[in-house]
């Protein structure tokens, strides 16, 4: 059964575009002010809205999803004072991109159907990609002398990928209802 609420038309990719920008900044201002739950006070944050990158590629397009996960990831880096030049902009930029990238390559909401066991594979998914985007920032941390690897690889998981197993799976269906009532005629995913 496929669902054709957004559809994909040869039209302008602008909407996802600018909604994956707009996404990617809250992402960056969520990630640095929302996130009561310290694991580690003052380091390590439980990021409750880790689920946007790959929300947004699911919903806007693979580029999308990357972009937001990209772009947030700098601005929250750069919000939190904790940039790195060679591990923001590469590592842990690239890494937290494909958050959002991979599931947007892998949902489409024109063609999908968001029943329990597509959920269950997008949590998955979403497990999946969670762990090698905390494995390479790990490393990355450790390489660099900030972090040790272990410790890093369990702070990061629990900060990033329980919010992703849960958020996006739980969301996915709800807001794409919500960008169909505001775009009803359907965009082209980015």
């Amino acid at each position: 059964m496929h669902n054709t609420t957004l559809p994909e038309e040869n039209g302008s990719s602008l909407f996802p575009l600018v909604l994956s920008i707009v996404a990617a900044a809250a992402t960056g201002v969520l990630w640095t002010y929302a996130n009561p739950i310290q694991l580690v006070p003052g380091v390590i944050q439980w990021r409750i809205f880790a689920f946007l990158p790959p929300l947004i590629g699911i919903l806007l397009g693979w580029k999308s999803g990357f972009i937001c996960g990209y772009l947030g990831t700098i601005i929250w880096s750069l919000l939190a004072g904790t940039f790195i030049p060679a591990h923001s902009l590469i590592v842990d930029g690239i890494a937290v991109g494909l958050t959002g990238m991979i599931p947007g390559m892998l949902f489409n909401p024109a063609t999908t159907t968001f029943d329990k066991k597509t959920l269950i594979r997008i949590a998955a998914v979403c497990l999946a990609v969670g762990l090698v985007m905390v494995v390479a920032v790990s490393a990355s941390l450790a390489f660099l002398g900030i972090f040790p690897f272990w410790w890093a690889v369990g702070y990061l998981g629990l900060s990033d990928i329980v919010p992703m197993l849960i958020g996006t799976p739980l969301l996915v269906a709800s807001a794409q209802k919500i960008l169909t009532a505001a775009h009803p005629s359907g965009f082209k995913r980015f």
